[in-house]
């Protein structure tokens, strides 16, 4: 089993940043895959952006294209989502996942494990 918990998230005025962090814990967090998802309430849960489990390979929203990026430090067991340019529309309850599939992927029912999310709320 693979714990997971979000932190970085808060109140940020329109163009600005936060960086959100995803501490793992439990077994071999370069064994998975990972993924950045985020859900406003009364919505289904969106896909934000994925990295494979060496961080070669991205997969990005084409919503966040450009604006954020995913990273991870396999060595510290910790992935991250860079956010840029932030704008009302990116608020939200962002969610980091662990998947044991090879391939990244945008579909939340590829997913193992998941954390407890952290808000993100972006003002005009």
């Amino acid at each position: 089993q693979v714990q997971l918990v979000e932190s970085g998230g808060g109140l940020v005025q329109a163009g600005g940043s936060l960086r959100l962090s995803c501490a793992a814990s439990g077994r071999t967090f370069s064994r998975y895959a990972m993924g950045w998802f985020r859900q406003v309430i009364g919505k289904e849960r969106e896909f934000v952006a994925a990295i494979s489990r060496s961080g070669d390979t991205t997969y990005y929203a084409d919503s966040v294209k450009g604006r954020f990026t995913i990273f991870r430090d396999n060595a510290k067991n910790t992935a991250f989502l860079r956010m840029n340019s932030l704008k009302p529309e990116d608020t939200a309850v962002y969610y980091c996942a662990v998947s044991s599939m090879w391939d990244v992927s945008g579909k939340p029912d590829d997913y193992d494990y998941w954390g407890q999310g952290t808000q993100v709320t972006v003002s005009s």
